[in-house]
């Protein structure tokens, strides 16, 4: 692809600096994200045969973790000298995500603005509220969560829709026409295998630019897992044909190529990069989080072996067996066939019969895979409680207290990741208010796009509980509507003075 960069020449942004990142993006991150994503979803693959044909055996992503003795493939393709077995796979990942997003999102948030003047305060939070919803609102959070969970970080976009084409939009037009335009906007979640960030030298924390990476609309990326696949990817040889759209955008300027058609070329009108970068939990010294899915991948590959032994087991000893020796006929069909009520005779003193076989118990087997979900709720934070499995074993929770007590290692994680969320949506919501600032919508100084996420609380308190601390907040001066907010109310609510 030919790339005319001069305009991203001030941040050191070369074509091949550019093809660098690009090339690294293929070679080391996506491989890695693929398995990421492959490991909480565990989709099904479709089996393929001889140079890429159908009507294989399909399977699970997360078979590929199984030992070869199980799953029978050498390479990727089934190899007759060793016979599959029974596979089982539970997805222990999965849900544990689903549990931390709920937690974290399961209800909608507040966006406070911390400007100085009280109505400039009311008036961001009805904008921040108006384009968050027009968005995708609480669904739009969830998703955010769901996928830096999984790939470790996640990045919010901001499009302004042509709000800066035609000056001022909302001169005259009052507080309505600013809510309208403001409803415009569009926050956009762009997930860590389509974005490519170009950190500034000096500081990793810091962007010099950003690359978003999108297949063309109807475009098709060749079929994977044929054998003329699997050899190029063995060598190294790059797929090629496949049509993308890419963007750059900087602080000062913005292009968009279609496959090697350079289609816009202009100035960043916003003066920022549009781009709120989120970690779903700090890393030190690393633009990348931690996913939640990476810690568990040995794990999983481990449990998913030992109920696949375990059901070999099951399926060898769950039927009985039997030796017979000196029974005429027995086994060649001329005697009964073996069932209730069935009495063999015969005159041979040397006849004998030995039955084997049934199911046993395994205490040792039991023990190691409650061991192993037992290491996924410390690696992950996330017992089963938190899903709803009480396997009556936790005694009388009659409060609050004891319940948090009880997921204490979920809510400190959640805690933790507030940190961070919360950064990239204040970051967010700054560029949003930037942006009306900079089209003449509503004005705004620096220090007036502060924001700060006021978090629901993850265990809802006894309505006794929460009542009284409303009524102790209100009595210490903390604002009236804010204390409404946290109960579940609104101000313009029918019932509420």
């Amino acid at each position: 692809m030919a790339f005319r960069l001069e305009p991203f020449a001030e941040i050191g942004l070369s074509a091949a600096a550019l093809a660098g990142l690009l090339a690294e993006h293929d070679r080391v991150a996506k491989p890695r994200f693929d398995r990421l994503w492959s490991y909480y979803r565990n989709p099904e693959i479709p089996g393929v045969g001889l140079f890429g044909s159908g009507g294989g055996h399909a399977r699970l992503a997360q078979e590929c973790g199984l030992p070869r003795r199980l799953t029978g493939r050498r390479d990727g393709l089934h190899d007759d000298r060793s016979p599959e077995r029974e596979i089982v796979i539970e997805n222990d990942i999965a849900w544990r995500l689903h549990a931390m997003v709920d937690f974290m999102f399961g209800k909608p948030l507040s966006f406070l603005s911390t400007a100085t003047d009280a109505s400039k305060r009311d008036a961001i939070q009805q904008i921040l509220d108006a384009v968050f919803e027009a968005s995708g609102g609480i669904a739009l959070l969830q998703d955010m969560a769901l996928l830096g969970a999984v790939h470790g970080h996640v990045a919010l976009r901001l499009r302004t829709g042509g709000l800066f084409e035609g000056g001022a939009l909302a001169s005259g037009g009052g507080w309505e026409r600013v809510i309208e335009i403001a409803s415009r906007l569009r926050v956009e979640i762009v997930e860590a295998p389509r974005g490519v960030a170009a950190l500034n030298g000096s500081d990793f924390r810091q962007l010099d630019a950003f690359v978003l990476r999108a297949p063309m609309p109807g475009a098709s990326e060749p079929a994977r897992g044929g054998f003329l696949e699997s050899i190029r990817e063995r060598v190294g040889i790059p797929r090629r044909g496949r049509d993308e759209m890419l963007e750059i955008v900087s602080a000062d300027w913005r292009q968009v190529y279609e496959c090697d058609r350079l289609v816009v070329d202009e100035a960043n009108r916003l003066g920022a990069i549009p781009i709120a970068h989120i970690q779903n939990i700090s890393q030190p010294l690393r633009y990348e989080g931690q996913s939640e899915v990476e810690p568990l991948i040995p794990l999983q590959d481990e449990l998913n072996t030992r109920l696949s032994d375990r059901a070999n087991r099951v399926t060898m000893q769950s039927f009985k067996m039997y030796l017979a020796k000196g029974l005429d006929g027995f086994g060649d069909g001329s005697a009964p066939a073996i069932g209730p009520g069935r009495v063999w005779t015969t005159e041979n003193p040397d006849a004998s019969m030995q039955t084997f076989g049934g199911d046993a118990s395994s205490p040792s087997e039991d023990r190691h895979i409650d061991e192993i979900r037992a290491a996924m709720d410390k690696a992950s934070s996330v017992t089963p409680l938190a899903a709803g499995v009480v396997e009556a074993r936790l005694g009388n929770l009659t409060s609050s207290t004891a319940l948090r007590i009880t997921l204490l290692g979920l809510l400190s994680k959640t805690a933790r990741k507030q940190v961070t969320y919360g950064r990239g949506l204040g970051e967010i919501s700054g560029l949003i208010l930037r942006a009306l600032d900079v089209a003449g919508v509503f004005k705004t100084g620096p220090r007036d796009r502060g924001v700060r996420i006021q978090w629901p609380d993850s265990i809802p308190m006894d309505e006794r509980e929460a009542l009284e601390s409303a009524r102790i907040k209100l009595e210490i001066g903390i604002d009236r509507g804010r204390v409404l907010a946290e109960l579940g109310y609104a101000p313009t609510d029918p019932g509420v003075v």
